[in-house]
């Protein structure tokens, strides 16, 4: 077999560190025999059973692979690609046997767990069942590494050796356990980041409004709690502070250095950081990536630099970061704003962007934890600090500016599991058309040029995606300081009408409900207010109201159980003062029997905004109802997400997985599928398709039509053909074996007509009457397999009445998107009609995600229609195009790295 070369992976390490894991090439024979010969005599003794093993003979079969029955991985670091981690199998059958070696210097970093997940990811991919390893008593190490992987290991003892038993393939437990270490991984790293020691500005400039004056500069105003060196080499002071000509001559350790030179200079730069030890670095640097051509190369060796050192890298091309910890004080950015400490942490891709995020949030208030500008995100991305946020006891919010997904499938999983416990508000630019696909599928047509799958990637995660940092800061402002609406019921405090319709307006079209107050509230309110207000639902107090009626108003509507959240909104009349509203707005606020959120409109009420947010819990302000109402809504949808149960991806036992993959790799390059095919591999996930016969020639359709009995359908089937209807490919109803065959010489002559050649005839039994839906997948390229499921037939384009979701989906994941739709009502009993099965439905939306999802070379799916009766579904037409050139695995996705 060729080299895998889709299997070269950087994984990131307990500590935080970083080394490559590949595949095992015949010229590593050298560089085997170097490892094996620094192992310590206890370790060769514990992986050989012997001290006085040939170690170039050890060499020469670690390097002797196919790739297939005889596999082996190595983890390298530093410039020389230097061995410090091997792992092996050797296939027997559908069983393999399996070793590790460590470097002593690398033990304990979690290497030979990661190992272990790579290695039985190919062996299962390779058609290995069990994995087995022998092990001595003694060597305790080992034996705990496969306690912890997270496999079902059984062991059992015999003279003077431990048998190891394990499926190779990966369960949700094994996965689980991996991404814990691999979050525990990216907390260590983004640490050394955000709580660093001592830090070196690389490029500090005596001059300030330049990047690198004004970058050392705030690290020193800010008050950073450790030491700060100026590098520059063509000055002996910067800023009064003494200056290095290089950072290897500061005399004292260095944990983070920021890189403020010319790019051309940067890759230098990093070499001397890592002989200096310095292991965190920030490439304010811009001329990288972003600009194509040298940059993009450049900002790969620089990459290069970090992975063979052992070194991390924000940027390049970014602002800088900042922790507003008091025991940190870091300001390594050029902005001059130093945000208040709070407990939200930001990510802005954009450096021009988090320069207007700084200065928003210290205007309106808004204490930030951490602020990262990710740049060219060429190492570490929002993936990493979004796990670092969610263990940080000081971020309670986390805000997000994307301009792109780095690994879209892994901030699925992180994100879905964050958003439990902490909001994750975005921005993601792009709604704008992504560009067009190259697919000639149902699906494909319906995602090409939007931007549903980035919204469906937000959705399944419970992430908030805004369309503007504006609105992102009104929904971030609620959120940071109110708790979340127990449901979706607003009670309206105004003493304005006109406002107060507005925000009702807003509110219902947000899906908020705007109830009628109970009779109760009603009578409660009657008694302060006067004849002419109004006490219903908005409770419109009138122009008159003194301050103190907001406070007993927003009381009387609070101790309604039937209200979930209070929005009050004031406007100044001529006596009235804004600051006094807002007083008594932030008292009643205090005052709550219970916990609901509370929102203020102070429409021209300039220096409210100041007091609203001067209690424990400060109440979010806004200019206008119908931004109150928005950030309410984004609120009122996200604690509904929280409330549901999380569901579960089904695995199922009765898939033939090596059955499927034969049907797959029977071809070369990208093709359709023949139906003989197609039908095949969905029978090997349990998808239902309608009986069928597959005929040559019209008088051979005519039989097939006979042994199947009853009406059939006929198609034509041409390589080129994907929409059979359009060409005239399709008859339906036909009954006797001779109308079938005149049929099918009809439709070979029409199909040809239009320009394609009928090689075959597909015959089936007519499906019984039911609602047309329609379930497909098209594989993204960045996101990988995107689920589709809509209304169904010939129109399915037209109606565009479709729900989108990224696998793998799960139970409720299946079940929200076929109860999302405008024509759900169809399948539920529309207008006396019998309800149709929809759980058969999300079964075979189940099969096809856990299909697509371990077989990634599947490129589309069309499945339409697919027939949902009063008792079951199945498939009448189905299309298939596999890509062979797409090898990566999405389990392999899942993996650390």
């Amino acid at each position: 077999m060729a080299y895998p070369a889709h299997r070269v992976a950087d994984v990131v390490l307990r500590d935080g560190s970083t080394v490559r894991v590949r595949p095992v090439r015949a010229s590593d024979q050298e560089a085997l025999h170097g490892f094996l010969d620094a192992l310590s005599e206890e370790a060769r003794w514990l992986r050989f059973f012997s001290g006085a093993t040939d170690m170039g003979k050890a060499a020469r079969w670690a390097a002797d692979v196919d790739y297939r029955d005889r596999y082996g991985l190595v983890a390298t670091t530093g410039p020389e690609d230097r061995i410090v981690a091997h792992a092996a199998y050797t296939r027997a059958g559908e069983r393999a046997e399996i070793s590790f070696e460590v470097a002593d210097d690398h033990r304990g970093r979690g290497v030979g767990t990661i190992l272990l997940a790579h290695l039985a990811e190919h062996a299962a991919a390779s058609g290995i069942a069990t994995l087995e390893a022998s092990v001595l008593p003694v060597n305790h190490r080992m034996i705990e590494v496969f306690r912890e992987s997270g496999f079902p290991v059984q062991m059992r003892a015999e003279p003077g050796m431990i048998h190891v038993e394990f499926p190779a393939s990966l369960t949700p437990e094994a996965l689980d356990r991996f991404e814990g270490r691999d979050r525990a991984a990216a907390v260590a790293a983004v640490r050394g980041f955000l709580h660093p020691r001592a830090v070196a500005v690389i490029g500090a400039s005596r001059a300030r409004g330049t990047i690198g004056g004004e970058t050392f500069h705030n690290l020193l105003a800010t008050g950073f709690s450790g030491p700060v060196y100026p590098v520059n080499p063509k000055a002996g002071v910067v800023q009064s502070v003494l200056a290095y000509p290089s950072v290897r001559d500061i005399p004292g350790p260095v944990d983070l250095a920021v890189i403020v030179v010319p790019a051309a200079a940067v890759e230098d730069m990093a070499r001397e950081c890592a002989e200096k030890g310095v292991r965190a670095l920030v490439v304010i640097s811009s001329g990288f990536s972003e600009v194509g051509g040298e940059g993009a190369a450049r900002q790969r060796r620089l990459v290069e630099v970090c992975r063979e050192n052992g070194m991390r890298l924000i940027g390049p091309n970014c602002l800088g970061i900042l922790n507003t910890d008091p025991e940190v004080r870091l300001n390594a950015t050029f902005v001059p704003e130093f945000p208040p400490p709070g407990r939200v942490g930001f990510l802005s891709q954009s450096g021009a962007l988090g320069i207007a995020v700084i200065n928003s949030a210290t205007a309106l208030g808004m204490g930030l934890s951490q602020f990262v500008s990710a740049g060219n995100k060429a190492d570490l991305s929002g993936n990493d600090f979004i796990q670092y946020w969610e263990a940080d006891e000081g971020t309670g919010l986390i805000l997000l500016y994307l301009e792109s997904f780095g690994n879209p499938r892994k901030f699925a999983r992180i994100a879905r599991r964050v958003s439990r416990a902490k909001p994750i508000v975005a921005v993601k630019s792009g709604r704008s058309a992504a560009g067009a696909r190259a697919t000639s599928s149902h699906t494909g047509a319906m995602l090409a040029a939007s931007d549903v799958t980035v919204d469906a990637l937000f959705r399944q995660t419970g992430a908030i995606r805004t369309d503007t940092l504006a609105e992102m800061f009104d929904v971030a402002a609620l959120l940071a300081n109110q708790p979340l609406p127990p449901g979706n019921r607003v009670a309206i405090v105004t003493n304005a009408g006109g406002p107060a319709i507005l925000c009702a307006d807003a509110c219902e079209s947000n899906g908020l409900s705007v109830p009628p107050l109970p009779e109760e509230a009603r009578a409660r309110l009657r008694s302060f207010l006067p004849p002419e207000a109004s006490t219903g639902n908005p409770v419109d107090m009138i122009a008159s109201a003194p301050a103190e009626g907001y406070r007993r108003a927003i009381a009387a509507v609070a101790a309604c159980e039937e209200i979930d959240a209070i929005i009050a909104i004031f406007i100044p009349p001529l006596v009235t003062r804004g600051e006094d509203v807002a007083r008594e707005i932030r008292a009643a606020a205090d005052e709550l029997p219970r916990a609901i959120p509370v929102l203020a409109v102070m429409m021209s009420a300039g220096g409210a905004g100041d007091v609203l947010r001067a209690g424990r819990s400060p109440i979010p302000s806004y200019s206008f109802p119908e931004d109150a109402a928005r950030a309410l809504s984004r609120a009122a949808r996200h604690a509904d997400w929280r409330r549901r149960p999380e569901g579960g991806v089904r695995s199922f036992a009765d898939a033939r997985r090596g059955e499927a993959a034969a049907v797959i790799a029977a071809g070369e390059g990208t093709r359709w599928l023949g139906p003989d095919e197609v039908a095949t591999l969905l029978s090997c996930y349990g998808v239902p398709l309608v009986e069928w016969r597959l005929a040559a020639y019209a008088a051979e359709a005519g039989r097939a039509a006979r042994a199947l009995g009853g009406p059939v359908a006929l198609k034509g089937v041409a390589p080129s053909l994907v929409h059979k209807t359009e060409a005239g490919g399709v008859r339906l109803g036909l009954r006797g074996a001779a109308t079938v065959s005149r049929a099918a010489a009809e439709i070979g002559e029409q199909v040809e007509r239009a320009g394609h050649r009928v090689e075959r005839f597909l015959v089936q039994r007519m499906a019984p009457p039911g609602v047309e839906m329609f379930v497909g997948m098209v594989h993204d390229p960045v996101f990988g397999p995107v689920v589709a499921c809509g209304a169904g037939g010939t129109a399915v384009e037209l109606l565009h009445d479709v729900a989108v979701r990224i696998t793998p989906l799960t139970d409720l994941d299946a079940s929200e998107m076929i109860h999302s739709l405008a024509t759900f009502p169809l399948l539920d009993g529309y207008r006396g009609a019998p309800r149709a099965d929809v759980a058969a439905l999300e079964e075979i939306l189940a099969r096809v995600s856990a299909l697509v999802e371990e077989h990634a070379e599947i490129a589309e799916m069309d499945l339409n229609p697919v027939i949902v009766l009063p008792d079951g579904a199945c498939v009448v037409d189905a299309r298939v195009r596999v890509d062979l050139a797409r090898r990566d695995s999405p389990v392999t996705a899942r993996l650390p790295g």
